[in-house]
């Protein structure tokens, strides 16, 4: 599946999680009335079993399973949202690389159409990518398009590199992938999702991803049709909130295909690589793509 990254952090000191910043963030941004949601949890170290023998999408280079022990850390509880974006935003005058480039790629069915009459190129393996100027985190579908109503709701079309600048300024950073793991099972082993191996227990949605056929029609059965809001839905077993689905998030960890089945400590992924890792999934992974890792 493909979707917009955006990060969840995490620190190990708790006593700078508030910071003052002016109420109206970039392009007038009016921030101030948006509960604060940079909440951090600790999560207490343990082992656990990362990956798996018998992977769902080998591609994904999720295996094989290997016993993992990472030390305690803190982990955001929420996704990272418009309003503490701006806030970050507000307070340094950062430019996102998708603002420096004049584009950023967006879901061809949120796309108007008249923007869509001027695109004249997509990506040839995922066509449903669109190159659309002028998009970014404050406009995600491109001019005509704003966050306002959406300051909850987790904060799109940012780098790698734009998460790190966040952390820094949060006084966080990227959690590792064995981290990210860690904290987003909520202490389960062996089951497809936080809450277990049933896509809606009683039948009711516990994550925001894609209903229907992927990419010309989502249903929203469970009641959205791209992003929520990073409050949405119940938290797992840490208190964490969607772990699973709605945005794609990034963690400090080069890729790879290629791991160990030795245990390891405290792992942090290859010394190199050419791209960053992203999990947890988001509004456009479809039921078939499901796997809690």
């Amino acid at each position: 599946c493909g979707g917009e990254a955006t990060n969840r952090r995490d620190r190990r000191d708790e006593t700078e999680m508030q910071q003052e910043t002016p109420p109206n963030g970039p392009n007038n941004i009016d921030f101030s009335s948006t509960p604060r949601t940079n909440q951090m949890i600790r999560i207490n170290g343990g082992q656990f079993r990362m990956g798996l023998d018998k992977p769902i999408i080998v591609a994904d280079g999720e295996g094989p399973s290997r016993l993992v022990t990472v030390d305690t850390f803190y982990m955001d509880v929420h996704e990272v949202s418009n309003a503490e974006f701006a806030r970050f935003v507000a307070d340094t005058g950062y430019e996102t690389e998708a603002e420096k480039f004049g584009d950023s790629f967006v879901l061809d069915a949120l796309v108007s159409k008249e923007i869509e009459k001027t695109i004249t190129q997509a990506v040839a393996a995922a066509p449903w990518w669109l190159p659309v100027k002028g998009a970014n985190w404050m406009y995600p579908e491109g001019p005509g398009s704003n966050v306002t109503s959406r300051l909850d709701h987790p904060v799109v079309h940012v780098s790698w590199n734009d998460a790190v600048e966040y952390c820094k300024w949060a006084g966080k950073e990227l959690p590792t992938e064995a981290q990210w793991e860690y904290a987003a099972r909520g202490g389960l082993e062996n089951r497809l999702f936080p809450w277990g191996n049933k896509l809606t227990p009683n039948d009711q949605h516990r994550m925001n991803i894609w209903q229907g056929t992927f990419p010309k029609e989502n249903t929203a059965e469970d009641g959205f049709v791209s992003t929520c809001p990073v409050t949405s839905f119940s938290p797992n077993k840490y208190g964490l909130f969607n772990t699973i689905g709605n945005a794609w998030e990034w963690v400090s960890d080069w890729w790879t295909i290629h791991h160990s089945s030795e245990d390891q400590v405290n792992p942090t992924g290859p010394l190199h690589g050419k791209d960053k890792v992203k999990k947890g999934g988001s509004y456009m992974c479809h039921k078939s793509d499901r796997k809690s890792g």
